[in-house]
């Protein structure tokens, strides 16, 4: 039997690849799996040295220093080419991973655009593949070097307008004048950025379609970001009111009326101003802000919904200005405010013996107010101070109310002929429910005035208040015991 000469060079390399290499490669399998659990970003550099690198190493190895293949054949050149590409790969992935992946967000390395860290990898690889191509295949840099010269003049005046949109993206990016997800305005085109590439900026505007805008037009346009400096949209409406209606009045009405408008941002609070007098009109604009620029239709036209319930509410003559009419113009042939508070009042067996005497109708119409709520509005805020009875003459609403943890839970359902704001008239506290136009809701509001009177002409109306206010109460500890233990079930 030979023995075998331990002094070989090609038996060591045999022994290192045949021990070390498998050895290895599990070491930094074990590394890899310890960094992805930590959330580590070097897991995917570890992983492309152990998947490219290590095996075309262990490849030119085997073949140079086992098998003996003459360096300078073909098949050597090949695997040496393939270990430094992957070499190259790493290493620009690590370079890549160290100055930019993992730079803090106001640093100089995280302000650096992503298109011009592109270009400077394509350049690298294009420089390190000429150092390959010199070294390994002995190519004729200076050779290369003028024939990619004369090319790449050729290639530049043919591409000199895709070209010249690259550079300008490139200034664009590294100024950064906006990014994913700002709304920008280019000239007649609006929309959110969805998309920056090496030739253009993509929108998507609000009615869904996608605009291309070239960076070579965006070095041309004048660019409008309404995301800068605050991430915060501004919409406005423009309403006119009658000369009759005093303008602080009006304008607080329509500061309350915004605000009371979910999406509409509380912080900075809206504004109302007075633009002008016209020749029948005082005519106001409502300024207002929300989080997301695709809001700001709906809101507009919630505000102006809402505008017309608030102005019917408080008694101002809301105008059009193609017709320059109040309400009081075109009521038409609509049912009178006093047959409604009739037909109100009858809907409540109680109220049913007060409607026929004379003096007493007479006496509960003058202490009452039709009162018109839009769907969704609040007719009474939770903890607010409103001391008012409330009929409901059509519609429908809900009455809620908040738990500790500040979520809504449903007490009972309201609809005509029931009543609301009792608890808080009563106790002279504020409300402990909430209660929402569920549909567009019409009420009889009665003062505590003419509650009492009634009460004292009718007593039997005083144990029908207090048997609800029980029921109520009821119901609002049952709903918030049930809302408790719901998400102490779902918090387990």
């Amino acid at each position: 039997m030979t023995n075998l000469n331990w002094q070989e060079p090609w038996l060591i390399w045999a022994v290192v690849l045949g021990v070390g290499f498998p050895l290895l490669v599990i070491i930094i399998g074990e590394v890899i799996q310890q960094l992805k659990r930590q959330g580590n970003a070097f897991a995917s550099t570890l992983q492309a040295v152990k998947n490219l690198v290590l095996p075309s190493l262990a490849l030119m190895i085997l073949a140079r220093d086992v098998f003996k293949l003459d360096p300078q054949g073909t098949p050597v050149k090949i695997i040496q080419t393939l270990f430094w590409i992957c070499a190259i790969n790493a290493t620009l992935s690590l370079i890549n991973l160290l100055l930019f992946e993992q730079a803090e967000a106001d640093s100089w390395r995280a302000r650096i655009p992503k298109l011009l860290v592109d270009l400077c990898r394509v350049m690298s690889i294009l420089v390190g593949g000429a150092i390959v191509l010199s070294q390994v295949w002995g190519a004729d840099l200076a050779g290369l070097a003028t024939a990619l010269g004369v090319t790449s003049i050729v290639i530049g005046l043919a591409l000199q307008d895709p070209l010249g949109s690259v550079l300008t993206g490139i200034m664009l990016l590294f100024e950064r004048p906006f990014r994913v997800g700002d709304w920008l305005k280019v000239g007649e085109f609006e929309g959110k950025v969805i998309d920056m590439n090496w030739r253009a900026v993509r929108l998507l505007t609000i009615e869904h379609d996608v605009i291309v805008i070239p960076h070579q037009m965006l070095g041309k346009e004048i660019i409008r970001n309404s995301t800068e400096p605050d991430r915060l949209y501004y919409g406005h409406v423009t309403v006119g009111f009658s000369y009759d209606n005093p303008p602080n009045t009006v304008k607080q009405v329509l500061i309350s009326t915004a605000l009371s408008i979910r999406g509409i941002l509380p912080e900075p609070e809206p504004i109302c101003l007075t633009l002008s007098y016209d020749e029948t009109v005082i005519t106001y604009k409502v300024k207002f802000f929300v989080k997301k620029f695709e809001d700001i239709e709906l809101m507009q036209d919630k505000l102006m919904t809402r505008i017309w319930y608030s102005a019917r509410r408080h008694d101002l003559n809301l105008y059009h200005y193609n017709y320059g009419c109040g309400p009081e113009d075109v009521a038409g042939n609509a049912e009178s405010p006093v047959s409604k508070m009739s037909r109100g009042f009858s809907s409540i067996p109680a109220f049913i013996p007060l409607t026929r005497e004379p003096n007493s109708f007479e006496q509960l119409t003058q202490g009452t107010t039709i009162q018109h709520f839009g769907k969704g509005e609040t007719a009474i805020a939770q903890g607010s101070r409103v001391f008012c009875l409330y009929i409901i003459i059509s519609g429908q609403a809900v009455m809620t109310v908040l738990n500790d943890t500040g979520k809504e839970l449903e007490v009972a359902g309201l609809s005509k002929g029931e009543f609301f704001g009792e608890m808080a008239l009563f106790s002279r506290e504020p409300s402990p429910v909430c209660v929402t136009a569920v549909e567009d809701l019409e009420v009889m509001a009665i003062n505590p005035d003419t509650v009492n009177a009634m009460i004292e002409r009718q007593p039997i109306l005083s144990r029908e208040i207090a048997q609800v206010i029980e029921m109520r109460r009821q119901a609002i500890n049952i709903a918030q015991r049930t809302g408790t233990l719901a998400e102490a079930l779902k918090s387990k």
